[in-house]
């Protein structure tokens, strides 16, 4: 019995965390193609990681069925724990990638597109221009990344989240008004308006809802995910869009809402990392530009 237990050990101490690492990626999107993307490789790579965890553990950890994927039993106890310690390997990386001591390091911020287009240039400018030890990555995504997965360090988001071991600040408030170009408003009654707005996937956003509501059964005539793209759209007499105030270019007029919507900015990090000097010199950055 001792001889069969040391030998399942020292098989275990010979599994590559890399595997462990691609099958907890493969766990969280659900299809191969979905972990390949979020980890940056083939998807091919994925199942070859996949297939060489399970026969390293003799256990069968996915069904595979088509493009989607459903864990066994087994399979989701591996996940759980492999999610715990992807959690804490990735705090230690973050402490690595930064100084302890000066304003040096590299730090990852996730931010809305527009908002990081609009906003997030000046502070991020200024950090770089005081500090030049410090090296500054935005990704601008309307998902709200992993901070524990190290997809960023800093996240700006318009909902504060649920859970998670970090610390949240609210830095500012957004106001939303619908627009649109004044030919389009002199020339087109209101009963016949035709709306510009988010293609299906934002349908839950307030902002969204706030649009189908205001169309009223009117036509959502123009979608896109983009929404420098409705704005242009608008100025080019689309329709009508509803955007944040600071996104608006010249051309567009309001129209006037005696209850416009209003969104919380919330300023997202990882507690295990908020102190660490070029983390918290980029928060305060971020935190003047509102």
């Amino acid at each position: 019995m001792i001889g069969k237990e040391f030998t399942q050990i020292a098989n275990f101490t010979q599994i590559d965390w890399d595997d462990i690492r691609h099958f907890l990626a493969l766990a969280q999107a659900g299809t191969f193609l979905g972990a390949a993307r979020q980890i940056g490789v083939e998807h091919a790579t994925i199942s070859r990681r996949v297939s060489a965890l399970e026969k390293n553990l003799g256990r069968k950890l996915v069904d595979r069925r088509g493009r989607r994927i459903v864990l066994t039993a087994e399979g989701e106890e591996v996940a759980r724990h492999a999610a715990l310690v992807a959690q804490q390997t990735a705090v230690i990386e973050q402490l690595g990638r930064t100084s302890a001591t000066d304003m040096r390091g590299h730090v990852r911020i996730s931010a809305p597109p527009a908002l990081s287009s609009v906003l997030l240039a000046k502070p991020v400018v200024a950090v770089r221009r005081q500090h030049p030890g410090i090296e500054i990555t935005l990704v601008g995504e309307k998902r709200l990344a992993s901070l524990n997965r190290r997809e960023a360090d800093i996240a700006v988001r318009l909902s504060r989240p649920e859970d998670g071991d970090y610390a949240i600040a609210k830095i500012g408030q957004i106001a939303f008004h619908l627009y649109a170009s004044k030919a389009y408003l002199e020339t087109v009654p209101e009963a016949q308006w035709t709306f510009i707005g988010y293609d299906e996937g934002m349908n839950a956003s307030p902002q969204q809802l706030r649009l189908l509501e205001r169309a009223a059964g009117r036509p959502i005539a123009i979608r896109s995910s983009v929404l420098e793209f409705q704005a242009a759209a608008a100025r080019l007499g689309g329709g009508v869009v509803m955007l944040p105030d600071f996104a608006v270019p010249d051309g567009l007029q309001r129209i006037e809402d005696e209850d416009p919507l209003t969104r919380e900015v919330w300023l997202v990090v990882h507690a295990e990392i908020k102190d660490v000097p070029a983390v918290r010199v980029v928060m305060e950055a971020l935190k003047g530009a509102f």
